[in-house]
């Protein structure tokens, strides 16, 4: 960790130390060595300052491995700016080039220069076969659903998006990460349903990709978060309900797998619902010279900066290093299984529906609400598609416009007026934007 007062000319040094050092670290601007706090006086002027400084400055590009959070301390404005661990070190200052004048590494508390030794020997070693490096197999993409994620994001992407988002090769062609961005590709997800403990009674299979990663990342967090029903439990005292997994949990389990997944060998993402379980597996294993530790602590390697970078864009993910620890929250280390070439999270479901005295009840909650199906059904100014969406937000308050549609067979533009006459009405509230959730009032029937 390190304090500057305010923005300097060494910020790149410190960074750049932190890209090279196996933890990555954290940065505060408006801090003094002391730990005593200044603030900013333009606190968001400084923070565009300081993404154009690390964007233009750094080489290799360091986009998708810093994040730049505001915060008030003592009443202040400060920043904060956390630095991933790069995947291809060595970082260097771009007009120094790789010498021990452009190179540095984290030494105790110091960013030292790097000697020229171990400049070579990380070079040497540097990450070849990544998705930024890797020629798409077609050329012919086009990039209609990612513009349209952005625009509602309430960015623009330019003619040259392409270069800016770091999707083409050194020689200007289309990279992997271009083609798992692109209106089609070959990539298919599978999201399978088991009727039992084991994989032997296979009861539903949901493909999903051939299209751009982030729509098939929102159909696949739709499609879990319908699954994710409501038990109901019996107590001496009262009715508890709760989903099958913690929601928060169980999303960010799903952006990880997508964002972190070793796609260089066309493997994808994995999603599979057990009757007392779910398992999400990802391949490749821990990043090189990531621990365990480090990994539960939530030291960020980004397998994948490129599509770090563009989900953060569109508020998926949150901060760098944050997935982990959200996770931990809900569940134990011992739901994380690692392999030398993958990492499968296990999440076990909440005991179903149990009577006073401990015996098994029937009384589940259903796939979409139990008791409040009833309550929505005798709402008699709603037509019946107004009160399956309304089931559905009452299932999982975050479930999204085109979660619904898939989920009813029907199109997106149609959810919107039903969406709208539900609001007019006054039995939901959008709360948050596109990363909030519905909030919901039976009462007004």
């Amino acid at each position: 960790m390190e304090y500057k007062r305010e923005l300097s000319d060494g910020l790149e040094k410190e960074v750049i130390a932190f890209l090279n050092y196996r933890e990555g670290g954290i940065i505060y601007i408006g801090i003094n060595k002391e730990g005593n706090t200044y603030g900013l006086a333009d606190a968001d002027g400084d923070q565009l300052k300081i993404k154009d400084r690390l964007k233009n400055n750094i080489r290799p590009s360091a986009l998708g491995l810093f994040d730049i959070v505001s915060e008030e301390r003592d009443g202040k404005n400060i920043l904060k700016i956390i630095v991933a661990s790069g995947p291809e070190k060595p970082y260097h200052f771009k007009k120094y080039g790789m010498s021990e004048k452009g190179c540095f590494i984290r030494l105790g508390s110091a960013a030292e220069p790097m000697p020229q030794k171990m400049i070579d020997e990380l070079f040497a070693k540097r990450t070849r076969n990544s998705i930024s490096k890797i020629k798409a197999g077609r050329q012919d993409l086009s990039f209609g659903q990612l513009k349209i994620y952005y625009e509602e994001s309430g960015h623009t992407l330019g003619k040259a998006f392409a270069k800016n988002l770091e999707l083409l090769t050194e020689d200007g062609t289309f990279n992997y990460a271009g083609y798992l961005l692109a209106d089609k590709n070959n990539t298919s997800i599978k999201v399978a349903k088991y009727s039992g403990k084991t994989r032997t009674d296979l009861i539903e299979s949901n493909e999903y990709g051939y299209e751009c990663l982030l729509k098939a990342t929102k159909q696949v967090i739709d499609k879990i978060a319908v699954e994710n029903r409501t038990n109901t439990k019996i107590t001496a005292k009262e009715r508890q309900q709760a989903n099958l997994w913690n929601p928060i949990a169980l999303r960010e389990a799903i952006i990880n797998a997508f964002v972190h997944n070793d796609y260089t060998n066309e493997i994808t993402p994995k999603f599979e619902i057990f009757a007392d379980r779910i398992e999400i597996t990802s391949a490749g294993g821990l990043p090189e010279g990531l621990s365990k530790q480090e990994f539960f602590e939530g030291f960020s390697v980004p397998r994948n900066k490129e599509l770090m970078r563009i989900f953060k864009d569109l508020e998926l993910v949150e901060q760098l290093g944050s997935g982990i620890p959200r996770i931990l929250e809900h569940y134990g280390k011992e739901s994380f299984g690692f392999s030398d070439n993958f990492l499968r999270m296990t999440f076990n479901a909440k005991e179903t529906a149990v009577e006073e005295g401990g015996q098994i009840g029937g009384l589940k909650g259903g796939q979409i609400g139990g008791q409040k199906d009833a309550e929505i059904d005798d709402i008699k100014k709603l037509t019946h598609r107004q009160k399956e969406v309304l089931k559905l937000i009452t299932s999982d308050n975050r479930i999204s416009r085109s979660g619904i549609a898939e989920v009813l067979h029907i199109n997106e533009s149609a959810i919107q007026k039903h969406l709208n006459n539900l609001k007019n009405a006054g039995f939901i509230e959008r709360v948050g934007g596109t990363r909030g959730y519905w909030e919901i009032n039976l009462d007004k029937n």
